[in-house]
């Protein structure tokens, strides 16, 4: 038994070396997409574009605007001439704020009195508004304290993990789950399919092997590929974009292998449900797409209904992406690991058994 599956893993990995084009998506589109998204797919609020309707243009006034100005999520500031001006250059998206600063501004400083500003924000784009408004609270709260106004209050910030905020340490790791789903996906979403379409899967039906040894020798070299993929993927998250890898490997590797296996399973289920390649890659991403949106990575699953937060439970990628980044950036033990890992486990054995029955009913 156990010959017979080697042979069959063997043929597998033939099968993927031997094809130029399987060796060129496996291999070059992972290590692009890591880089591509590592920069891209960001939520920081940098290279914005300011607008500045100033009314005022006394010292006061100048002072604040220069502040503003200086911040380093605004490279550019605009100056407006009149109110006609403001509501144009929001809806162009000319810029993402207006800073209003009233005729009397400078005047009811001198005299002691409260003077106020407007900041008018584009909400089309939450996200980023958000952290503008929370960059000008700060930049007039330092503004206040600095003209012997300090709050009542004071909140000293410190950030564990990633000291900075730098945000390509949030979306490397995340990006590592999402790499490997997709590679392990692909891998066994192709397998069948290509020997229905090839025409040699007769050839298998007819050989000395049982179908729960064909189904193993396609999901063995599926996982070989996968661990191969993701520590080409962790390679490049350390030692080119820098990100610093605090926990064990031994635990990711592990946690790695269980989720893979998960993945492995919906993979072959798929393909043993699709005629042709192209039917299995469309199969492929009509998963990946909600299995994205339900682990976490772009947000946080609290945030989701209630429902919806059932419904990742039974998502693999929802624990590994907590594993993933745990081990990177916090040194994971192995004990919050495993409360991760067993999920993952028991996924795999019901994918698994899913793909073994399906795959023994349409031999039949």
């Amino acid at each position: 038994m156990a010959g017979r599956i080697l042979a069959l893993i063997v043929k597998e990995l033939l099968a993927l070396l031997r094809d130029k084009k399987a060796r060129t998506v496996l291999i070059i589109p992972p290590l692009i997409q890591l880089f591509v998204f590592s920069f891209a797919a960001t939520q920081e609020a940098k290279n914005l574009t300011l607008a500045v309707l100033d009314q005022d243009r006394g010292v006061h006034a100048v002072e604040l605007e220069q502040r503003f100005a200086a911040a380093s999520a605004f490279s550019t500031v605009l100056h407006l001439r009149t109110a006609a001006e403001v509501a144009p250059t929001i809806d162009r998206q000319r810029a993402i704020a207006v800073l209003w600063i009233p005729a009397d501004f400078s005047r009811k400083l001198e005299r002691g009195e409260p003077a106020a500003v407007q900041l008018i924000l584009d909400g089309r784009k939450t996200n980023t508004t958000q952290l503008v408004g929370g960059y000008a609270a700060r930049i007039l709260a330092r503004y206040r304290a600095d003209r012997g106004h300090p709050p009542a209050v004071t909140l000293a910030v410190r950030n564990w993990f990633n000291p900075n905020l730098d945000f390509t340490w949030f979306t490397v790791p995340s990006l590592v789950c999402v790499l490997c789903t997709l590679i392990g996906l692909l891998v066994t979403g192709l397998s069948v399919a290509r020997e229905r379409e090839m025409g040699t899967f007769d050839q298998l039906l007819v050989s000395p092997l049982r179908p729960l040894e064909i189904l193993a020798g396609k999901a063995l070299p599926a996982l070989l590929v996968g661990v191969v993929e993701g520590s080409l993927i962790l390679l490049a998250a350390t030692l080119v974009l820098r990100i610093p890898f605090s926990g064990s490997l031994l635990l990711l590797y592990g946690s790695m292998t269980v989720f893979l296996c998960a993945v492995i399973g919906i993979g072959l289920f798929i393909s043993s449900l699709c005629a042709t390649q192209q039917q299995a890659v469309l199969g492929t991403f009509v998963f990946m797409a909600p299995a994205m949106i339900l682990s976490g990575f772009a947000s946080p699953i609290e945030n989701m209904p209630g429902w919806l937060q059932t419904l990742t439970l039974i998502n693999p990628l929802r624990y590994f992406m907590v594993i993933v980044r745990g081990v990177f950036l916090k040194a994971m033990p192995a004990g919050a690991v495993w409360d991760r890992t067993w999920p993952m486990a028991l996924i795999a054995v019901v994918t698994l058994s899913a793909a073994a029955w399906l795959f023994k009913r349409r031999m039949e």
